[in-house]
Order: structure tokens, then sequence, then C-alpha cells
């Protein structure tokens, strides 16, 4: 077994250490079924032996020691106590006769036990108490040369920074007996050094204990030596560390407004007041984005005064580490004629001496027209909690403003091409690369812009033409989209209204033929005006007239020898019934914003009395769009006999 062993009772005598015992201990013990007393407590044995255990130690071979062994009746009668051994060369019992004799209550039996060592090691016995009602086992140990590390009690370390370290040596000799070979470990915040080693009786070693803390606190742990003897030596170590007080300056950072492509940059300052060198280094927060911290680059300039900022230089770096997620790092400016600049990702520590300060440059050059927000972290010695350094930056874009985002174009005509000039002017600092786009609607297809895409200069305007051309009638609402690179969102340009028919009328409100005799054509005059700016293509047709073969003029009719050439009659079918009206021109186009006249003739082969129309139809608009109604009435001739009687030659 092991044993917490301590110094100076290691250095003491056999008869030392016995005087100094001032506890005994409860043995473990058989009790015998035979003669029980009413009087008897059990939960303790009736022979308590003093000491309860016997110690020889610093002894000479071939010397003989003795130690008094005590056994004191605790019971109410008297008993009879005996010791039993086994045989053994250096161990043997003198005391009074065996179990012969009563020990009265309260009283002692003693014994002398002696102890010869034949050499300088360790030697175990025991003894066994034997009584009527109980039994137990006293161990004898005799202890042999130890090695002996003068090691303190407690050891107290200096007071340090958090995440600094403080150290503290002591020489140890070994002031025992043989040679030593032992093994040191304790736990954080502490380290010792050797963790194992050798000693000779009268060398001595150093040994080197560490107190790196990394919480504010004050601590307390254990160095264990442990001897290759199997005893434990405890020593307690005490350390205490406190915080630094030290900032990032300024904190939060807010830099200026940047256009994209351009860069701003701002200097932010540590300063160590401290009498130790800190050391340090920068950390990203694993919550932030990984994507926004690629547009924050950091530099360091190591200086004993602060520098104005300087513009910095391009950082080379593997474009493979553009993407990690910790895009940090430090490179100590060698020169004051070169800008320090950060290349990702680097995280080795850094060195801040006592009394400097160092500087870090932080360079935003954004690439999209946002806001940027980032927080890093500066870990470094003095502080429990890394520093934070919230960075905020906000991209501007190219400044590309329209004189108008919404046209109203109200009433256009069908096929007509509209023309409508947008001004773009560029107010901000930087060139405005945009593109056009169109949906693909069915009126979003009809426009086409001229350039679709360009560079309008910083400071300067750019106009578009937008042109306008539909087949189709009906209300439209198209947006057209303006991207601007740099502009996390396009601009809508909305172009609204109706595609419209040609507008157009006649000079009369209708066309009225009168009175009219079978076969002699009539004709009417009117004229078809086109009042809008596109061309008009039409035809013209009279509504309810026959589909039959042409009508017949009563010219025809009487050059025509044969009196059965005309079979015309009122119930014909319209199939069958002659075409009586003729338009000319019947098709054609009316240029913008003029006429033209129309013809109609009627020659009728019918008795009736006409209501009919003449009726419009316009391409790509529709049929009879306008109708004008023609009449017309055509009686049977009246005939009456004038003269008596008919006189015949």
């Amino acid at each position: 077994a092991d044993w917490i062993i301590d110094l100076q009772e290691m250095m003491q005598s056999s008869e030392e250490r016995l005087n100094n015992i001032t506890e005994v201990y409860l043995r473990c013990f058989r009790r015998s079924s035979l003669c029980m007393h009413v009087f008897f407590q059990p939960d303790r044995p009736i022979f308590q032996p003093y000491p309860s255990e016997l110690v020889f130690q610093n002894f000479i071979p071939l010397q003989t020691y003795s130690l008094p062994l005590l056994l004191l009746n605790n019971d109410q009668v008297a008993h009879p106590v005996k010791l039993e051994q086994d045989i053994s060369e250096q161990f043997y019992v003198v005391g009074p006769e065996t179990g012969r004799s009563k020990i009265a209550p309260g009283m002692t039996a003693s014994f002398m036990i002696f102890f010869t060592p034949q050499e300088n090691k360790d030697y175990s016995h025991k003894l066994i108490c034997v009584s009527p009602r109980e039994r137990f086992e006293i161990p004898i140990r005799a202890i042999g040369p130890r090695a002996i590390l003068d090691f303190k009690d407690e050891i107290h370390l200096p007071s340090c920074l958090v995440k600094a370290s403080t150290e503290k040596t002591h020489f140890v000799c070994n002031i025992g007996n043989c040679k030593a070979n032992f093994k040191l470990h304790t736990k954080r915040p502490f380290s010792v050094t050797p963790i194992t080693d050798l000693s000779n009786v009268g060398e001595g070693i150093q040994v080197t204990v560490v107190f790196q803390p990394m919480t504010v606190g004050q601590f307390k742990e254990d160095l264990i030596l442990q001897y290759d003897t199997g005893e434990d030596v405890h020593i307690s170590l005490f350390g205490t560390s406190e915080e630094l007080n030290i900032c990032l300056q300024p904190e939060p950072v807010n830099l200026k407004k940047t256009y994209i492509s351009l860069t701003s940059s701002q200097t932010v300052s540590l300063t160590n007041c401290s009498d130790i060198p800190l050391q340090y280094h920068w950390t990203v927060s694993p919550s932030q984005a990984k994507d926004d911290l690629s547009f924050f680059r950091f530099g360091l300039e190591k200086e004993k005064r602060e520098e104005n900022i300087r513009q910095p230089t391009q950082c080379e770096s593997d474009p493979k580490a553009i993407h990690h997620p910790l895009l940090l790092s430090q490179r100590l400016q060698e020169s004051k004629s070169h800008a320090a600049e950060v290349c990702p990702p680097t995280l080795s520590l850094s060195e801040l001496w006592p009394n400097t300060t160092a500087n870090f440059l932080i360079v935003f050059k954004p690439e999209e027209a946002k806001v940027y927000q980032h927080t890093v972290y500066c870990d470094v010695t003095g502080k429990q909690s890394p520093l934070p350094l919230r960075i905020k930056g906000e991209g501007l874009g190219p400044k590309l403003k329209l004189n108008y985002i919404l046209m109203d174009i109200r009433n256009v005509f069908i096929g007509d091409k509209d023309h409508y000039e947008l001004q773009m002017t560029n107010k901000g600092l930087i060139d405005a690369p945009f593109k056009f786009s169109r949906p693909k609607t069915k009126f979003g297809l009809c426009f086409s812009i001229h350039p679709k895409e360009g560079v309008v200069p910083a400071g300067m305007c750019q106009a578009v033409e937008i042109t306008f051309h539909s087949r189709t009638l009906g209300s439209f609402s198209e947006d057209l989209l303006l991207t601007v690179t740099g502009q996390p969102q396009s601009q809508t340009i909305t172009f609204r209204g109706c595609v419209i028919g040609p507008t157009f009328h006649f000079n009369v409100y209708e066309l009225n033929f009168g009175d009219v005799a079978f076969g002699f054509p009539a004709t009417q005059t009117c004229t078809l005006f086109n009042t809008s700016f596109v061309p008009m293509t039409f035809a013209l047709h009279v509504i309810g007239d026959g589909l039959g073969p042409n009508s017949i003029s009563s010219a025809k009719q009487v050059s025509d020898l044969s009196p059965k050439s005309w079979q015309g009659h009122p119930t014909w079918d319209r199939c069958l019934r002659p075409v009586e009206f003729t338009v000319s021109p019947a098709t054609g186009t009316v240029d913008a914003m003029s006429n033209v006249s129309i013809k109609v003739t009627l020659c009728s082969n019918t008795v009736k009395k006409y209501e009919l129309a003449l009726a419009v139809d316009v391409e790509d608009v529709g049929e009879e769009i306008m109708i004008l109604p023609l009449n017309a009435s055509h009686l049977p001739p009246h005939l009456c006999n004038i003269i008596g009687k008919l006189l015949c030659e």
C-alpha cells in the first residue's frame, strides 16, 4: 500500500515517533460466542492496543531496538489476554506470563517488543491479541532506508497576469539515507519540471514550479512527490492571477462609407502599460458569417509611437486560403517605408513589449453596396476573455440616377413605333456599368432598348432610347430592369399604357340612295378619314347584300334579246340573291392623318326597302370595326292605260 508521509516524521527515531502519537485506531477484531457479558459494549474491543501500530525506523543492522505495547481493558470485568506471533528472527515479545493473569477493568497489560534487523531494509510482522471473547491483529512495520527530499510544505508562487506565467525554482537536497528515485506531478494551472529524476544521498536538484492561469482568481493544488518505495509526499501550491487594464482603441470601429473597388482604412491600437511582454493573436467569432470577413484585412505596424495611416500595398496570398474561415493575421512591420497588411490565413502569436503600442491597420474594400458588420477578437495576455473588436463598414455602389421611373404612355396606336428617351446621370465617384433587360411577356417583348448595356463614367450622363412597337391590342404595364454592377438590387422603369387601333370616321352619318329604279345604278360618295398617326389598312363590305352573281343593269337587260335572262325574285335565298352594292375602293390603305373617297353604287334588282350597312374591317384590329348605314327604296313601277283603244293598221 501507498503511504502519505511527513518529512519531520520520517526524520524521527522509533521512540520519538511513538511519543508523538496522538491518535489510536480501533482495530478490526473477531469475537468468540462464549462467555458473553451483559455489560459488554459491542461497538468497541475489550482490549485497546496502544499504539495501534508499531513502527521501527532509522535503525542500524544488528542492533536491537524496543518499543512498548500496552493493552487497555475497556470492559467492566477482568479478562486474561495474551499475544501470539509467528516465528521471526527479527521480532520477539516480552511481557506478563501469557494468559495466566487477568487484567482488571481500566488497567493495562504491558509488553515490550524487540526488533533486531539483519539488513538495512523494510520488515513487517504482526502480533495476535487473544482474549476469551476476541481476537485481533497488531501490525508491526520496520521502515528501512528512505530517500527524503527536503521540500517545503507550501510553495507560494508570485502573482501573475491571467494567461501569463510565473515560476519558482527550488533546490532540494536528498537528506535521506538512500538514493531518491521519484516522480513529480500536479494539476493545472501548475506544472513542474523535472517530472522524474534520480538523486543520490546528499545531492541536490533544481525543481521548477510554473504557474500559468487561464482564469482570474486564487488557485491551490498539491504537488505530489512519489517515491519508488511507495510513499507520497503532498506539497501545497498557491497562486493568484489578476487581469490587466488593457483595451483596443477605438472600439467599435465605424469605417467611412466606401465605394466599391475603392478602399478606406482606420488604425486600431493596443498599448501594453505593464512591465512584462504580452502575447496576442487574432481570432474570428465562429458565429459570424464567413464571407463578410474577406473584405476586412488587418495589418500590424510595430512602432513605439503611433504612425499616420498609409495607403496599404497589395498583398498576394494563396488563393485557396481566401475562403478559409479565419482570415486574420499579423505581419510585423520591419521598415517604416512599408505599410504592413494582413494576408489570410495565419494565427501566429505576436509579442507586445512593455510600454509599447501595436497599431493594426483595418482596410475596407467592399464588393457590394451593403452594410458589412463583423466582430473579431484579440486574445491577449492579461485578459481572461478575448477583446472584441466590432467593425462596421458600408459599401457604396454607383449612384446612377434616372430622370423617371414611371412612364405612362397612355394610348398608343397598334403598329406605331413610339420612342422614349431615358436619361441616366452618374452622380457618384466611380464608373457605373449598367445593363438593361426586358420581361419575356407579350408586351415586354415589344420593347427595344439602345444601348442595352454600357458604362456611365463618373459625373457623366447617358441617354438611352426605348422603343415600343406592338401589333397586339390591349392594356399593359411592364417593368424594365436596370442592373448596375455593385448595386445589390436592380432598378425598375415601369411603362404602362394601352395599345389601341387606328381612329377613323366617315364624313357622313349614312348613305341614303332614296328611291331607286330597277336596274338603274345609283351612286353615293363618302370620305373615310384616318385621324391616327399610323397608316390604316382597311376592307369594306356591305352587310346584308346578296352573295350571288352581280345584279343586272337595265341597259344590259334591254340589250339582251332573251326576256327570260332575268329571274330575280324578292324571296330568293341570300346565296342566290345578286350582289347589288359595289364599293370602290373595297380595300386599301389610308395614310396617317389622311383620307380616301369611297363610292358606293346600288344597282337594285329586288323590289324592297334597303336598310343595310357599310362595314369597315381594319387589319390587325378586327372586322366590322365601324358601320355606315345604307338606306334605299325600290318600289315596282305603276302602269296605267291612258288611251281607251289601240288602233292597229
